[in-house]
């Protein structure tokens, strides 16, 4: 998508975000570790690290040693931000360290997790609902689709799972913040936010994934912007094929997101806000091919589970999608390889439009721009 020239309004302070990375999915992090990731990020231009969960920093949540990765990273002049996990209760099965976390109680382990957090001043934590069933037909890569146990019932348990953690996050000065990820729209996501309250509650916006949940990246960004605590900023390519809507990550900047659009909603409603790009794995850190995620459009299943979307906004998005497919000389196809040089290619490229959307908004509020 062509950058909007949309800008904020003049903000009171210069807005000059840190642009980083997220520390599992640079190239290379899987075999590093933290120490290596800060250093080479910083190398190559980032302001900070983005680590998905305070347990990929240690998984024993040891005192010492998450505080010589906050220590590394002051040193470095890097930000330094964590997670949490998955806070569905019928997902967290599937991450069995959040239990050890407890000693077998899952709630003790996120306490314990948001404790440690907040010793080392990482208070603005990530979760997300569920997890992406890699090589599953269709709609089965989305938990939303599980037979077992319906939607309606994971969000009503991932409300009450939230409301337990409430307490413990107003004690330390926490707040968790949901990832509009894969599976669940902006729209529940909103209202998640709402019910567990947005004095500890907020969201890490993603600005890819809601395209899989069929939303037009513009309106996403109206919906969560007054929300946002973190980011995980990529971009990606939907190519229609013969089962639908073939959905597949692009260096920022190459997609369908509007990163001028997103980064001014940010400018005005979250100034203070970190930029994480989300960059597309290297198979060397992550075996196996890449996933390969259809959108089944023609399935009614899938396309009615989308009670919120409007019509016009479902207009707005196959008009983008079909829009930008005609611009295309052919389909997009998944590069033969992608090791750590094509992985670190496609960041570096990230890197480079984010901080040049960055700096042309900050300019436009009459903000001085700070370097990446």
């Amino acid at each position: 998508m062509r950058d909007s020239g949309s800008i904020p309004e003049t903000t009171e302070a210069p807005w000059s975000p840190r642009i980083g990375v997220d520390g599992r999915k640079f190239p290379g992090a899987v075999r590093g570790g933290c120490h290596d990731t800060l250093v080479r990020a910083q190398r190559e231009g980032f302001g900070g690290v983005f680590f998905r969960t305070l347990l990929d920093m240690s998984p024993t949540l040891d005192d010492g040693e998450l505080r010589e990765i906050r220590d590394h990273a002051d040193e470095l002049g890097m930000y330094l931000e964590a997670g949490l996990g998955k806070v569905n209760p019928f997902a967290t099965p599937e991450t069995p360290e959040l239990r050890a976390a407890g000693d077998g109680d899952i709630l003790l382990g996120f306490r314990r997790m948001m404790e440690a957090g907040a010793r080392i001043g990482c208070v603005e934590l990530w979760a997300a609902t569920t997890n992406y069933q890699v090589g599953y037909p269709g709609k089965f890569v989305w938990d939303r689709f599980r037979t077992d146990v319906t939607w309606r019932e994971q969000l009503a348990a991932t409300r009450r799972f939230l409301a337990r953690l409430r307490p413990i996050a107003l004690d330390l000065g926490i707040h968790i913040n949901l990832e509009t990820h894969e599976e669940i729209t902006s729209f529940e996501l909103v209202e998640l936010v709402e019910a567990t309250g947005p004095d500890v509650c907020g969201i890490v916006f993603d600005t890819a994934n809601p395209l899989q949940r069929l939303e037009h990246p513009r309106s996403t960004t109206d919906r969560v912007a007054p929300y946002v605590r973190q980011t995980q900023l990529k971009d990606c390519s939907i190519t229609p094929v013969r089962d639908g809507l073939r959905f597949d990550l692009t260096p920022c900047g190459d997609g369908l997101v509007d990163f001028g659009y997103v980064l001014a909603a940010l400018a005005r409603t979250a100034p203070a806000v970190n930029l994480t790009i989300e960059n597309q794995e290297s198979r060397a850190d992550f075996p196996g091919p890449a996933p390969v995620t259809v959108l089944p459009i023609r399935d009614a299943d899938f396309v009615g589970s989308h009670s919120d979307l409007t019509v016009p906004e479902f207009a707005a998005f196959t008009g983008l999608v079909y829009g930008r497919a005609l611009e295309r000389s052919q389909d997009a196809v998944p590069p033969a390889r992608f090791g750590d040089a094509e992985a670190m290619a496609a960041v570096r490229r990230s890197l480079d439009h984010v901080t040049k959307v960055r700096d042309r908004v900050a300019a436009a509020a009459r903000c001085p721009a700070v370097p990446a």
